[in-house]
């Protein structure tokens, strides 16, 4: 059995918990292999390299936008960096020959950078394919960080590792992202080399350019696919669970343990992703399974995601959402009966890349629920200068999903459930297809919506 696995940020950075439960845990030497692992950067190095992705704090690539010393920024980082690598020591990194790989690693950037610095001060060129060309090397250098570094213990714990490294740092061939991939799979023994593979692959089409922050997943998907793996693994620091334990608490939780495609899109849509949506459609299509483990309990089998999978007990497998949403309702008293309308409204929504999360209409109004960023800022001043009343709250969205839920008495449990903690449902969505029931709240009430929901749904009597 192939298996592809990836592992985040946050696992990583614990590479020693790594190494005891997810490489060797209890496995034969014959065992360890056969298996491929693609690996982010060590946490929060993406967010020093570009910016934090959720503060904005600015990174390494802010500095090089600002034309300001990112060689600097890139030394800063690069002791940044050596203090990680300390920390493997007793497990058997080799300091030396750890620091020599990222020094030149980060010596190459600097390189580029500054040929890139010069052909964007020229003139003759579109600044913003130099920003994102820049964009795509700095991200690089996490993942080949985290990768070299894995293969270094693993052969120096006697485990025969390959370094797959897909950063494409070394050759100016001019590939796609696919045809990368394909060349560094070619011809290698699974069955005696442990492959440790980038997260980030470099390709003519750029990886960031297509899926920004969401290359390590879609890197993990192209790989299984083209090795025509028998199941794609991801490792997380949690279950996927029934809710947020940051907010239901842990032992409010139960592992969703089964579930499909369907629902991980429902996850993806709302920002709470099992996997990158456009990482998950090429495993989909290939009916490669996707299994979700907490890399702390290697004993757990951990939640299977296949195409196919319904539940054959009607149940409710996840409550999720978001607080970081904003209801846009446009009224008109002209709307109704007119063939059409809501088609002007999706062409602006066009025009600014926005795409809705949730729509709900009546005779005369027609509410979208967006995210709360400075793309909806921008459209709503357009859409007040083309219709009668726009009006637009921030609240929050929250959502109970299940692949049988089809049946009378859900919903009615759910609406109870917000009743009985007196949330009141400002706006309801919900497709024919029933696996995903979307409730807009105010944006206050997030928190104690998803604990009502989760002890009324999920959990059992």
């Amino acid at each position: 059995m192939l298996t592809v696995e990836k592992i985040g940020g946050t696992s990583m950075s614990k590479f020693k918990e790594v190494l005891d439960n997810v490489i060797v845990g209890k496995r034969t030497p014959d065992e360890l292999y056969n298996r491929i692992f693609v690996v982010s950067a060590y946490n929060n190095v993406t967010n020093w390299l570009l910016e934090h992705k959720k503060t904005g704090e600015p990174g390494v690539y802010v500095q090089f936008l600002e034309n300001s010393d990112y060689s600097i920024g890139l030394d800063s980082l690069c002791q940044r960096l050596l203090l990680i690598n300390k920390g493997f020591e007793e497990i058997g990194l080799d300091q030396l020959e750890a620091r020599e790989f990222i020094s030149y690693r980060i010596r190459q950037a600097k390189t580029m950078l500054h040929s890139l610095s010069k052909v964007m001060a020229s003139g003759y060129v579109n600044a913003d394919d130099i920003c994102l060309a820049a964009r795509e090397i700095l991200a690089s250098i996490g993942e080949a960080h985290s990768a070299w570094n894995s293969v270094n213990i693993l052969d120096n714990n006697g485990i025969s590792a390959r370094f797959v490294d897909l950063c494409g740092f070394n050759d100016s061939l001019p590939l796609t992202i696919d045809e990368r991939i394909h060349r560094a799979f070619k011809g290698i023994d699974f069955s005696k080399d442990l492959c440790i593979a980038t997260g980030y692959t470099k390709g003519t089409e750029g990886i960031m350019r297509a899926f920004d922050r969401g290359y390590t997943e879609v890197t993990f998907s192209k790989i299984a696919v083209e090795v025509k793996a028998d199941e794609a693994i991801i490792h997380k620091e949690y279950h996927l669970s029934s809710a947020d334990p940051n907010i239901v608490g842990v032992d409010k939780i139960v592992p969703v343990g089964r579930t499909n495609y369907v629902i991980a899109d429902q996850l993806a849509d709302i920002g709470m992703e099992a996997i990158h949506p456009k990482a998950a459609k090429p495993l989909e299509l290939a009916n490669i399974d996707i299994r979700i483990k907490n890399t702390f309990e290697p004993e757990h089998p951990g939640t299977l995601i296949t195409r196919n999978y319904i539940s054959q007990t009607p149940k409710i497998e996840i409550v999720s959402g978001t607080n970081k949403v904003l209801a846009i309702e446009i009224h008109d008293p002209m709307m109704v009966g007119e063939v059409g309308f809501d088609l002007r409204i999706m062409q602006i929504f066009e025009r600014y890349g926005v795409s809705y999360i949730l729509k709900s209409t009546n005779a005369n109004s027609i509410t979208m629920v967006v995210w709360d960023n400075y793309k909806s800022r921008e459209l709503i001043s357009e859409l007040e200068a083309n219709f009668y009343q726009v009006i637009t709250e921030r609240v929050a969205l929250v959502c109970v999903m299940g692949t049988n839920i089809a049946l009378p008495g859900f919903l009615y449990r759910a609406a109870k459930a917000l009743f009985n903690k007196g949330i009141n449902v400002e706006s309801f969505g919900q497709s024919l297809r029933q696996v995903n029931m979307q409730f807009v709240i105010k944006r206050e009430c997030y928190n104690d919506a998803v604990i009502a929901l989760n002890d009324e749904l999920c959990l059992e009597k």
